[in-house]
Order: structure tokens, then sequence, then C-alpha cells
């Protein structure tokens, strides 16, 4: 029968619709990780059997402003390469791609289809730089020169954009050129620097609004706003790319908004450069009301001794992304069972003592409670005070776990509790009012991998049509309010026990809602809103937010069970 069923396997798969076919590889991806690692290996190994030469320069840039068919398919199979994590092939192909920038002497005007292909380019070296960190390839000369020659190809660009007659050039791989030289400065700290990268020095002149509109909470010895930017979404292209020079533009107008506190992490692509840069161009006294929480995130078995000093490596590595201070450290540890993490959230602690100039505040990210509670006596009995300030946990109206047992760790400790995913990656929003159940793994779908994953949690939590049922009540209370259900959505999060902040995906340069988003301070929610909600999101005496706690577990399960 094993030869019958693969011979119609076979037929189907020869029959089925490229969209189709792509869900039910996405869907057998998912189901475990032998599986992808046998897709990656398999697919590799065709890479490799069918790489060929370098297009001819003058084919991938014919013309000025136009990106070629050559042009596109060069970067698509690139993106294969990268994904297929076959680093030195990547970057092989990288700096060929800006030599020929070069050699072609490519020009584009602003706003040409040239110009927004070169951008996402960027964003791609950016991706192909933070996969180079997290690979574990030796720090050996062939890894140095290839970055080099990377690097000096980016220059060589940049030269090419000013020196360009009559007018010169945008050049829109300043992202890739600041995160080259940043990965370069991670492998090999001890080398001689490269030449400084970043020539956008220009002071950023705001005026952020004084207003007591936005609402605030004490983490420390600061008082951040209740909405956070949240840089996840830098982590990948696939929330689409922007120019550098636009992403200072949305996060100059987040910040005249009220929203100066931005929640990213050294993983989340180059989140820390690009927030760094902007905020070391404002006026020093705006830079020090304009807040950075990062995070420190430890997600395999640490194989060096853990000391002091290896802690203060880490930190002075978030520093030297940021150009300047952490204003709040959030760390993450991948296994429980493995002793280091008490030790180190001590000395991280002991660190706000004596480097404030270094890192402010220390809080944790994805801990359960249990956990949570044990740091906090450590502390207590090791520093003489609770020492850490907050809890980054995701809570929404459709995880609302944390009221089961975080909320009260919480306040028993004076923690506040950093949220997200209050928004489901988008899916708690007037679009989907009606709107039949997605098939996630469908490229027809066109379902952000974000919202893929939410979904899954909104699979978890109750039906398709019970969600329908509470983006009615949401949509209700809204028009009440005369605000978006979305803000109602994130409202409801603020007023929860031990809440201090939302953290609010932000695609910087791409899109924003912050105006939107601020409405969520125009007013408060009643009990009779809450009750009203609260019987669709949590059901009677919070059945369904129980059931949900007793199937996942608790706060940050879902980052811990997979190791």
């Amino acid at each position: 029968m094993g030869g019958h069923v693969n011979m119609m396997d076979d037929v189907l798969i020869s029959n089925l619709s490229p969209d189709l076919l792509r869900s039910s590889l996405r869907q057998l991806i998912s189901l475990c990780r032998e599986n992808r690692q046998a897709f990656l290996k398999h697919t590799r190994g065709k890479l490799e059997a069918a790489q060929s030469q370098h297009a001819e320069s003058q084919t991938l840039f014919p013309e000025p402003n136009v990106a070629s068919e050559e042009c596109l398919k060069y970067l698509t199979d690139t993106r294969c390469l990268l994904s297929a994590q076959m680093p030195f092939e990547t970057l092989s192909r990288l700096t060929h791609f800006c030599q020929s920038i070069t050699m072609a002497n490519a020009s584009w005007t602003p706003g040409s289809e040239l110009e927004g292909v070169l951008e996402t380019f960027s964003g791609d070296i950016v991706q192909s730089m933070q996969a180079l960190k997290e690979s574990g390839l030796p720090a050996d000369d062939h890894l140095k020169q290839q970055l080099q020659a990377l690097a000096k190809t980016l220059v060589d660009c940049k030269r090419h954009c000013l020196d360009k007659k009559p007018e010169p050039l945008t050049f829109p791989l300043r992202r890739a050129l600041r995160q080259v030289y940043d990965v370069y400065s991670f492998f090999f700290p001890s080398a001689s620097a490269l030449d400084a990268v970043d020539d956008a020095d220009a002071r950023i002149e705001i005026n952020p609004t004084s207003s007591s509109h936005v609402e605030t909470v004490k983490l420390g010895q600061l008082q951040f706003p209740r909405l956070l930017n949240g840089f996840w979404q830098l982590s990948s292209p696939a929330w689409g790319s922007a120019s550098a020079e636009s992403q200072d533009e949305a996060l100059k107008a987040l910040v005249e908004a009220g929203l100066t506190a931005a929640d990213m992490a050294d993983h989340y692509g180059d989140a820390e450069l690009v927030y760094g840069s902007f905020r070391n161009r404002l006026h020093p006294d705006i830079q020090e009301r304009v807040y950075a929480a990062t995070k420190w995130c430890v997600f395999k078995q640490v194989t060096v001794p853990i000391t002091e000093s290896w802690v203060l490596q880490n930190v002075e590595a978030r520093y030297r992304r940021l150009g300047g201070r952490v204003d709040l450290l959030q760390f993450h540890w991948y296994n429980y069972d493995e002793d280091g993490w008490l030790f180190i959230l001590e000395s991280l602690v002991r660190l706000t003592k004596s480097r404030p100039d270094l890192v402010r505040a220390i809080g944790l990210c994805n801990f359960d409670s249990q956990r949570t509670e044990e740091v906090c006596e450590h502390l207590l009995r090791t520093t003489g005070e609770v020492g850490i300030v907050s809890n980054q946990v995701q809570f929404s109206l459709v995880d609302s776990r944390p009221l089961q047992k975080m909320s009260a760790v919480c306040e028993k400790y004076g923690l506040k509790l950093l949220t997200y995913g209050s928004f489901s990656g988008g899916l708690v929003s007037e679009r989907w009012i009606g709107a039949p159940a997605p098939e996630p793994y469908s490229a027809s779908a066109k379902l952000t991998p974000s919202q893929r994953k939410y979904y899954d949690m909104v699979m978890s939590w109750g039906t398709w049509t019970e969600f329908q049922e509470l983006l009615r009540r949401l949509a209700t209370v809204g028009s009440k309010h005369k605000v978006s259900l979305t803000v109602v959505a994130s409202r409801w999060v603020l007023q929860q026990p031990a809440v201090g902040a939302v953290i609010v995906g932000t695609r910087l340069g791409v899109s924003m809602h912050g105006n939107e988003n601020l409405h969520v301070f125009d007013f408060t929610l009643s009990e009779d809103d809450l009750s009203f909600i609260n019987e669709a999101a949590l059901g009677k005496e919070m059945e369904k937010s129980r059931a949900l706690y007793s199937k996942i577990g608790d706060c940050g399960h879902e980052y811990h069970s997979v190791y």
C-alpha cells in the first residue's frame, strides 16, 4: 500500500495549484521541527547543485529607474539562499549586487521602482546580517574578508550616489551599511574598527508634546508613556522595508505625539541601530526623555562561564548598538532547569546601581508566575530589594492568562506588566467583522506571520463564531466612545490589574497608526463596558480564561516548552 499511497500523493502534488501547494507545505513545516529540518536539507541541496554565475551588471541595471526582470530574479534567488541558511553564498551575491550598482552606473529618482527595490534589498542585507549573528559561524579570516568586501562595496555605492552628476542620488542602502559594520564589530570586537559609516549626523529638530494627554507609568526612576512603540516587525522584511530616512520621519512623528518610548531587541533586525541613530541626533534635553527598552534573550544553552564580566559584556553590546544608555533591559531565559538565570538577574540589578549610565532598570520577558516570584524573592534575599520593575507578556482579550496568577504576583512585588498582542496581529479590527475564518497558510489569505501566530491563539481561545461576537461587542463599545474597536481592545488591557503599558507594533516608514492609538487615552471603560466585553472575552465566571490557561500553560510557557 505504501507504493499506492506515494503514487496518489505524487498525482496530488502534480495537480495542486501553486497556492494550495504552498499552503500544504507551510502546514507540514509548522507541524514539527523534523519536517522543517528535512525541508531545509532538501532545499539547500538543490540550491547548491543549481549554483550559477552571477548576472552581468548591465543585465541587472540596464536603464535608469527600472528594476529589470533579471534584477528581481537575482534578488529572489538570493533570498532563497539566505533563508536556506547558506551564509557565504548569500554574502557573495549581496556583494556582487552592490558592485553592480556602481559598475553599471545605475541611477534612480526618488519614488522610482528601482529605488523601492533597493530599499527592499537594504532590508535583505539587514536580515542576512542578523542571520549571520545567529548562525554560530566561527569568527575566522574567511568571514572577516567577506564582511569587509561587502562593507567596501556598500561604501563605494554610497560614494557613487554622492558623486552622481548633475544631481546626487539618494542612498537607499544606509540601513544595510550600518548593519554590516555593526555585525563586523560583533564578530571581531578586537579587530581594527572600520571607518565610521553613519553620515546622518544632522540634528533632528522636534517639538514633543507637552500635553498631559498621554498617560504614564513609573518604571524604576523613569516615567514611561503607557503606549510603547514595538519594533518586532523590523526583524524581517516580510512586513515591508523602508529607508532610513522614512524611519526617522516616522520616529519623529511618534515622539512629537508623546510616544517617547520604544520596545526592541538585538534580534529584531536593526531595531536598536535605527532607534539609537535617531535618538542620538536629538537635542540632549529631548534625548533624556526618549526611552529605549530592549532585551537580552538567551535562547539556548550558555557554553561559557556565567560571570559578572560576561553579564557586563552583554549589556555593553546593547549599549553599543543603541549608541547610549539602555533605559530598560528585559531578560528572557530559555530553560528554567538550566542554572544561571538568577545569578544573571542579580548581576543586572547590581549594574543599575553601579553603572546607571549604562543601564537604568531591569525587567523580565516572558517569565511565568512561579519564576517571577522566585526572582523577586531571590533578589530580596541577595540585594535587599526586588530590583526588577516589569515583566513583558502576551495579554489580550483572547489571551487573558495573566489574570490567573501573573497579575497577582506583580501587584504583590510592585512590578508592572508590559503587554503585547493586544490587537492579535491585526485580527482585532473592523475589517474582520463578518469575514470568514482565514486559511492561515494560504497565500490568498495574505496573513502576516504575526497574524498566523495569533490566529492559532484565537482558535485556542474559542471558535471563529465566538471571535465574531467579541468583535461586534468591541465595535458597539467603540461606537459609544467614538473610537475604533482596536482602541477599545487596547483600553481594556490598560485597565487590567498590574498592567503598566501596552506595546503596539509599529512598521516604521511602512505604515503607522500612532494618532489613532493615542485615542486610547481619550476615555475610560465603565464597569458596564467591561462586563459587556468580559462576558464574550473571559466567559461566565472566567471559564474561557481558565480553560486557556489549562490548555497552553502560564504566561510565556510557549517560549519554553519547545526546548
